[in-house]
């Protein structure tokens, strides 16, 4: 019978164990979880998507991309230009973001950098960013943004030399805040389609 018992309470004990370890996940999550919002436009073939939160600022240079990259022959400086206007756009906007883990661009990412990509942003730029629910202030929205240079270059990544483009631009924000204005992005050419790698922000 004291056998029993002693089965009995193990049970229990690792019952509530379970039910602890189950409660701390669903917190977890609950904090990554993001708003699902509405495709409103796409390129085929690209995986390029633009959502009914993104500006028009982010729709119009979406636009800008989608008619160059359906063109038969693409100009790959302006798909380099817009891609970066796009990933600028979108990083440094996060008003519309829902958490600090909602970080913007992925998309535009190279596929072996986006989880440390997301991970840095997490810890950096969107460090400080409150649950959308709970935000007491308003947060940077990026008004204008223009290219100042692109240069073609070459990049390596991991162990390949990839045709690569440096483009660096200057933007400015709906209101003045001390992220930054101006940044260098480096994109990769792999596959016909162009990959953001690197960002780099520059003082001026």
């Amino acid at each position: 019978m004291r056998k029993r018992f002693k089965y009995i309470l193990r049970a229990i004990f690792i019952l509530i164990i379970l039910s602890i370890i189950v409660l701390v996940l669903i917190q977890f999550r609950g904090n990554n979880n993001t708003t699902k919002y509405k495709e409103i436009d796409a390129i085929k073939g690209y995986n390029y998507e633009l959502e009914d939160r993104d500006t028009k600022l982010m729709q119009d240079v979406f636009k800008e991309l989608k008619k160059e990259l359906n063109k038969n022959s693409v100009d790959y400086n302006l798909y380099a230009e817009y891609l970066s206007e796009l990933f600028i756009i979108d990083l440094f906007t996060m008003n519309n973001k829902d958490n600090k883990y909602d970080v913007g661009s992925s998309e535009y990412v190279l596929d072996d950098a986006r989880e440390n990509y997301q991970i840095n942003v997490e810890d950096t730029i969107y460090k400080y960013l409150v649950e959308k629910s709970n935000r007491k202030e308003e947060y940077p929205i990026v008004k204008s943004i223009t290219k100042e240079n692109i240069e073609n270059t070459e990049y390596k990544f991991n162990n390949e030399t990839y045709e690569a483009y440096k483009v660096t631009l200057n933007w400015e924000y709906e209101k003045d805040n001390k992220y930054d204005k101006k940044g260098i992005v480096t994109l990769i050419k792999k596959d016909d389609k162009l990959y953001v790698v690197t960002y780099e922000g520059v003082k001026d």
